[in-house]
């Protein structure tokens, strides 16, 4: 089950979450190539390092899951933002260079079948970069932060579900190597344990981040299927005008 929308933005605008979003800024950095000519597509709740990495892109779109929710991005601009089925992104084939999977594929009901539509839509050479609870770091045993909710990843079950999805695993980094305390007192200490926990104790990190590059040498069987996902408003208004049509066609097939 996803994240409520508004409750990964309360995380994020919190203390411990901006601490949390600096600690995946620095690592996704390091990992990060930029391309002024690249088609960049973040997917999940990607809002916090959108900004950052968007102005280094052609173009940038903002995907959200239905069961999670979605809300406008950028703010001070039109929406880029479309509400999804990460199973079936409404994108071309090889029509995006990259892809950021965040508070996503924990969360996702097939993640191989999820790989395999981002395997569709990059174009050759496109990258994938996930980032994922780590099953060893303390955060995944937090219900009070976004990662700990959904599926945590070793780092072999990440790599191999990958591999799977005809994509090669390149480049690999952790980050949040400090315990999600909510206490102002012990944040006063996360950028000292952060730097600690980089160098002492990488296998214990919160999130694993993991890019990799599509691979085309190898064919993937596809098979066509209609679309189980059907949109429906929460809100959906079923008023007397919509009983009153209902009336109105039986009496008509009564005649």
């Amino acid at each position: 089950m996803h994240c409520e929308i508004r409750a990964l933005r309360d995380f994020y605008s919190s203390p411990l979450g901006q601490l949390a979003e600096q600690s995946i800024a620095r690592a996704l950095s390091s990992v990060w190539e930029p391309s002024a000519s690249e088609r960049f597509v973040g997917v999940g709740y990607p809002v916090p390092w959108l900004d950052r990495f968007a102005s280094e892109a052609e173009r940038t779109l903002c995907f959200m899951p239905a069961g999670q929710g979605a809300v406008a991005w950028p703010t001070d601009a039109k929406s880029a933002t479309a509400l999804i089925f990460d199973e079936e992104l409404p994108l071309a084939d090889s029509s995006v260079d990259r892809l950021l999977y965040v508070h996503a594929l924990e969360h996702s009901e097939n993640p191989r079948e999820t790989l395999t539509e981002a395997w569709r839509v990059l174009s050759p050479g496109g990258r994938v970069v996930a980032v994922v609870p780590s099953r060893r770091g303390l955060w995944a045993r937090f219900e009070h932060t976004p990662f700990g909710t959904g599926r945590p990843f070793s780092e072999g079950q990440l790599s191999r579900l990958l591999e799977e999805s005809n994509l090669t695993v390149t480049h690999r980094v952790e980050a949040l190597h400090f315990p999600p305390l909510r206490r102002r007192f012990a944040l006063r200490f996360a950028g000292a344990m952060e730097r600690l926990g980089r160098r002492f104790w990488p296998l214990f990190a919160g999130v694993r981040i993991v890019v990799a590059e599509k691979r085309l040498y190898q064919g993937l069987p596809v098979a066509e299927r209609a679309s189980r996902r059907v949109f429906q408003p929460v809100l959906q208004p079923a008023g007397a005008l919509g009983r009153h049509r209902a009336a109105l066609d039986r009496r008509d097939w009564g005649r």
